[in-house]
Parts: structure tokens; sequence; C-alpha cells
């Protein structure tokens, strides 16, 4: 799922290629991505891109006083083409539900396109994303806005799990499965520490960790052609989707703990004093 760097990134991508230019069509192939009726997507026709952004793991592109809102939840991404085909998309064929043609039918624009068969692609066209995106009014201070101070205060008297708490997008805005394993790595930290409990030297750890793996992960992101963005992502990985592998700290063989429909690893050396965490799906099936 692509979390606060990528999104960021491809924000970036759009500041530099896509305002000033004229939204010419918005092509509308699986009707089920949108999620407003009013106003309706033909209103972008003939507006000028005038920005664009983020709300958390939410892409922001600005025409105008309306807001054309992606969540690419997580198998979607967005597809940038200097030259986009002229001809109109046919509902419900192939991976792409929504393109925007940008100053000409053929001219730039991008994709919107989803793998698999799980969908949750979301689009709003909306004019104020903070009150009309509930799932943006939701969301808690953006993770690169926290401060130490700041984390101390939304832990304080908590009980959830360390890994919980970093992905909860109502606690703190753009932290998902892959970045927060790598954050709690570089913290040293176990994915089941309680929040509430963490100590000043966690906390100060936890912080500074939070802001050195987001900061590195835009600096390389950033820049990028929307293309090799995923496969930057993962270059940058020590510990998530490495199971099996050796720890780039320790030499230790990164374990993985397992859910229905996700998994996260860690270092049992680095963030566990050595011991492997229990996991109970596992426990199951060798039972």
């Amino acid at each position: 799922m692509p979390e606060l760097p990528e999104v960021e990134a491809l924000a970036h991508h759009l500041r530099e290629h896509a305002v000033g230019k004229t939204v010419f069509r918005v092509d509308v192939s699986s009707l089920s991505v949108l999620k407003t009726a009013t106003p309706p997507w033909t209103e972008l026709h003939g507006r000028e891109v005038t920005g664009a952004g983020r709300f958390g793991k939410h892409l922001d592109l600005v025409a105008g006083d309306l807001h054309l809102v992606v969540h690419l939840a997580r198998a979607g991404w967005l597809r940038w083409s200097d030259a986009l085909s002229p001809t109109p998309l046919k509902p419900g064929k192939g991976p792409i539900s929504l393109r925007v043609h940008l100053d000409a039918a053929a001219g730039p624009g991008f994709d919107l396109t989803e793998a698999g068969t799980k969908k949750g692609l979301a689009v709003w066209i909306v004019r104020d994303p903070e009150k009309e995106v509930a799932s943006i009014a939701r969301l808690g201070p953006d993770a690169l806005s926290l401060d130490r101070t700041g984390l101390e205060k939304l832990f304080a008297g908590r009980t959830e799990r360390l890994k919980t708490a970093l992905t909860d997008q109502s606690l703190i805005a753009g932290i998902g499965n892959a970045y927060s394993d790598e954050i709690m790595h570089r913290a040293k930290l176990s994915p089941y520490a309680t929040t509430g409990k963490l100590s000043e030297g966690a906390l100060d750890g936890l912080s500074e960790a939070i802001r050195e793996v987001l900061t590195s992960a835009v600096t390389r992101s950033v820049g990028q052609s929307a293309a090799r963005l995923k496969g930057e992502k993962r270059s940058g990985l020590r510990v998530h989707a490495r199971t099996g592998l050796p720890c780039p700290v320790c030499g230790d063989t990164i374990r993985e703990i397992s859910f229905a429909d996700k998994s996260f690893q860690y270092c049992p050396t680095c963030q566990t004093g050595g011991k492997p965490l229990a996991d109970r799906r596992m426990s199951r099936l060798l039972k």
C-alpha cells in the first residue's frame, strides 16, 4: 500500500507536471471508485490544475475550488503518461478505473489503476476535503508534523500495541504496514510494546525513528517517476517483506507475524531481546 513517502512523491510529480494544465476530460470506467455524486466528475472539465498535495495517505489534486481526492488503498496506483490514448475507456474493462486527460484528448495525464480482485481504490470530488471526506476528517496529526512532545501526548494512557498505534490513521496519519516495521526496527522496539508504557528513552528513539525513516524515504522518492516509486520503496526497506533474510544491523534472521490478510516483520535481536514473538496463526497450523 502506498504510504506517506510515496503519496508525497506522487503529489510532487503532479505539482511538477500537472499544475498549470487544464483538465480536458475525465473518463470513468469503474463507477464504484467514485464515492461522491455531487459535483459530478464533469465539473472538472475546463478547470486549471492549481495544486497537488496530500492528507495522510490521501492524494489531493486541486483544480480551483474543486479537489480530486484519491486513496490508492492496497493495490491502487497512479500512472502518468505524457501522451494518453484519446480513446474513451470501456466500462469495466481492464485495471484502469479513472483517467484524467490534461490539455487535450491525446495530451498528458494519468490513470488510476487497481490490481487484483479486492477493490479499495476510492475517489472523491469535493470542495472541502477535510469536511467532506470522512476518512480525512478523522485523520490524526501527520506523522511528519509530530515532535517528541506530541508523540508522548498521543500515547499517554493508551493500551494498544505499538504496531497497532503506528498504523492507526485516526491516531497518526501517513504510516502504514511497511514503514511502521521500519520505524520500530530503527527504534529497537517490539511491535507488541504497549504505547502508554513506553519509557522516556523509548519515546525519544521512536520520535527520532519516525522522522528519520519517513524523511529518508521522502528524499529517495521525490523526483522519481511514478513508475519507479514502488521499486524505490522496496530498495530502502531493512526488515519489512524480508522474512528469512539476515538483519542488516545484527545479522539475525528476520521473523514474521502473519494475520488473515497481512503480515509484519521484525528482528528478534534488535527489537525483542532475542526472543521470537508468538505467532498464533502459525501455532494453530502446527498443532
